[in-house]
């Protein structure tokens, strides 16, 4: 199945495209919304300078995905005369030219930006030295890592008919130069192509931080390179490829196909061309000739190239220019009983919220069923695990003891997929039983089941979470993990194994709701009793948290709890396709988005279900899933209820009101759609700051009565 298959609404559209641009956002142009506001983070004179640094590079490697998958998608539909219209009404063809355009202006304040932030580093000591000279002694310990360290590794490719124009690889950067021969005074054209494996920027050794670009350290040592011929020009390009995998629903061997898929990705078509403005003509001739297709965007800059590449200058060390270091809380409620997790959440449910608390809690959750001679059985789906996971290896130690552990590899986590087949092959061989799920739809849940031999019989722990089983994400990522013994999460995350391994469709389930079953009805039937409560006079009112907003069906149900008089408040991170405060449609709706230190990434609904909100009564979930017709239609999620008192209220009245609260951080989304930074107020409040400072509700334990936490108030900025 092709993953660009959400480039278009499988729901019918409105009865003409200008009524359908009234009542939606383009979801590709919201993203690159999104992506100009992390950008601006980059401008942001609060933050430490390495930090913005950090969002620009952000915002660069954020763009590179998108022009890899997202545009791919679209100039492929082009290609292949797909007239699918966007939930918007705009065509292919149509959202490609808007998205080319706001691309480039992108492209132009990421220059403006790096110029910014390069004359600040060099008055604070770091200085890039890309364009400018050295003093000798940096001179000559470049010129000798050059000699010895990239000459040996770098392969120049004369370019003529008995040396074929050399295969670029996805991301690849590379170097033309126009040479004359001495000799003769014939014309070669020569290509460096730079091995992914050298830094993208040399730091010169010593104490003073000078940094150059490996391009222009190539550049600045090339006649070393070329003896015998002079060099009349050159120039730096990179390029982007279709990076998105297509899987055939008949692929008879799943691992074998994506073995597969993922060398065709590598030789996608070329999506994006980007090269040095001052490119040698003659070089740059060859290269369009060779690399641009029909559908390729040609960016020339007179910045960076791979302005994702920065991030590696972000790693000096510096730390008067970054965020002081933050150290996560390990939760008292595990400690009060000397590290047992089971005991914990035996006791009571506990719901841990990252970065703010330790992933580690997981981990041990994990480790200590591997460990513990009265659990039999591990249950867990891993979509993203990273490269060194402690998941992974908690997982191989529990099946090495002989306990019977089943892991659900999704094969299909995009730019992941290498990575989790040798995970995959890994806990097979220590005897896992490894599951590859569905091959049309991903196994997105996040989901820990451990059964236990206990007096009163097998007790079943689970451990549901909105984020990654990943050690590097959990530390910048806000999600929460929830921790439960009930019997009736239980019973349903045995079912939702047994989906996913048996393919056995649970007819029923107590409390779970797991797409593509029933979770849209689940949600739908929420919102609709929000409609009802508002047209019986009672209160009635929505709160979410989410990634994205993107599923026509869910949007239009929001509409109509406006309209109906619902009072509806959104936080969502980063594509919106809703337009709130349009009159007569989305009066009652209000859209912000947070953008900060870490990526806003739980998912949370939250339902005044006929009373006040926030309150007892105010129905809770959290999720694994966006508001996107893939996840809603093609992936497996959950929907879990919170109904233990105090993980409702830390959930509720601490991470949902904290974020509606925040000032410092917001943007706000206007009728026209676009966002603007929301007024600070009086008294900022910034719901991160807020988090680092203050313990959690449930994670505290006994603590929380010596200590409390300080209540917050739907009262713009106010935390008292």
């Amino acid at each position: 199945m092709s993953n660009h298959a959400d480039l278009t609404e499988s729901e019918e559209l409105q009865s003409s495209p200008e009524e359908a641009a009234r009542k939606y956002i383009n979801r590709e142009l919201s993203w690159l919304a999104f992506n100009e506001r992390v950008l601006a983070e980059a401008r942001n004179e609060n933050y430490p300078l390495l930090e913005r640094l950090r969002f620009l590079s952000i915002s660069g490697s954020n763009l590179d995905e998108f022009m890899m998958i997202r545009v791919a998608g679209l100039v492929g539909m082009v290609q292949r005369g797909i007239d699918g219209l966007s939930i918007d009404g705009r065509s292919p063809a149509q959202q490609l030219t808007a998205i080319r355009e706001s691309v480039r202006k992108i492209n132009s304040e990421q220059r403006e930006c790096w110029a910014e932030l390069r004359g600040l580093l060099d008055d604070a000591g770091i200085t890039i030295a890309d364009n400018t000279r050295v003093d000798p002694a940096s001179y000559s310990s470049l010129k000798t890592y050059f000699l010895e360290e990239i000459m040996p590794v770098i392969t120049p490719q004369a370019l003529d008919p008995a040396h074929p124009f050399p295969f670029v690889s996805n991301q690849g950067v590379g170097l033309l130069f126009n040479l004359t021969r001495e000799a003769d005074n014939a014309q070669v054209i020569e290509m460096v192509l730079i091995p992914s494996a050298l830094p993208r920027f040399v730091r010169v050794p010593g104490e003073q931080a000078i940094y150059i670009s490996i391009e222009s350290l190539i550049c600045r040592f090339a006649k070393h390179m070329f003896p015998g011929f002079r060099i009349e020009g050159d120039g730096a390009f990179r390029v982007l490829r279709d990076s998105d995998i297509e899987i055939e629903e008949e692929a008879e061997d799943l691992v074998r196909t994506f073995r597969s898929a993922i060398q065709r990705r590598r030789r996608g078509q070329v999506i994006q061309l980007e090269l040095e403005h001052d490119f040698d003509p003659d070089a740059e001739e060859m290269l369009l000739d060779q690399l641009s297709a029909q559908g390729t965007t040609i960016i020339k800059t007179e910045a960076l190239i791979g302005v994702a590449g920065v991030s590696e200058i972000v790693a000096e060390d510096r730390p008067d220019l970054k965020f002081a270091a933050y150290s996560p809380r390990y939760p008292e409620r595990i400690r009060e009983h000397d590290g047992d997790c089971f005991a914990a959440i035996r006791e009571k449910d506990i719901v841990i919220h990252h970065p703010y608390e330790s992933f580690e809690v997981v981990v041990d959750f994990l480790r200590q069923a591997a460990q513990d001679p009265d659990v039999v059985a591990i249950k867990q789906t891993l979509y993203r695990a990273g490269d060194q996971s402690p998941v992974i290896m908690a997982l191989i130690a529990a099946a090495e003891r002989g306990k019977s552990v089943t892991a659900v590899v999704e094969l299909k986590a995009r730019f992941d997929e290498e990575q989790n087949l040798l995970w995959a092959s890994e806990l097979e061989r220590a005897g896992v039983q490894v599951i590859y799920g569905f091959v049309d739809w991903k196994t997105h849940a996040k989901v820990s089941m451990v059964v236990r031999r206990e007096e009163q019989g097998f007790r079943t722990y689970c451990h549901f979470g909105t984020g990654n089983y990943h050690p590097i994400t959990t530390k910048i990522y806000t999600d929460l993990s929830y921790f439960t013994a009930d019997p009736k999460l239980g019973r349903d995350a045995a079912k939702l194994f047994n989906f996913v391994t048996g393919y056995v469709e649970p007819r029923k389930t107590g409390l779970l709701a797991i797409s593509p079953i029933d979770l849209r009805e689940k949600l739908y039937a929420r919102i609709d009793k929000e409609i009802e409560n508002a047209g019986q006079g009672k209160p009635a009112a929505i709160w979410a948290k989410l990634n994205s907003l993107t599923d026509k069906g869910v949007i239009d149900r929001l509409y109509a709890a406006s309209q109906a008089g619902v009072e509806i408040q959104l936080v969502i991170r980063g594509i919106c396709c809703l337009r709130a405060g349009i009159e007569g449609l989305s009066e009652s709706i209000r859209v912000k988005s947070i953008i900060g230190r870490f990526l806003e990434h739980s998912r949370i609904w939250a339902f005044a279900n006929g009373d006040e909100i926030p309150g007892a009564k105010t129905k809770v979930y959290i999720s694994s899933a966006d508001a996107m017709d893939r996840n809603l239609n093609r992936r497996v999620e959950v929907l879990v209820p919170i109904r233990n008192k105090t993980v409702h209220d830390q959930v509720l009245q601490q991470v949902l009101l904290a974020n509606l609260l925040d000032t410092e951080q917001s943007w706000e989304q206007q009728p026209g759609g676009e966002y603007l930074r929301a007024d600070r107020g009086e008294k900022p409040f910034n719901c991160h700051r807020y988090f680092m400072t203050n313990p959690s509700l449930s994670g505290r334990g006994g603590a929380l009565e010596a200590g409390g936490v300080p209540k917050l108030a739907l009262r713009k900025g106010a935390a008292g």
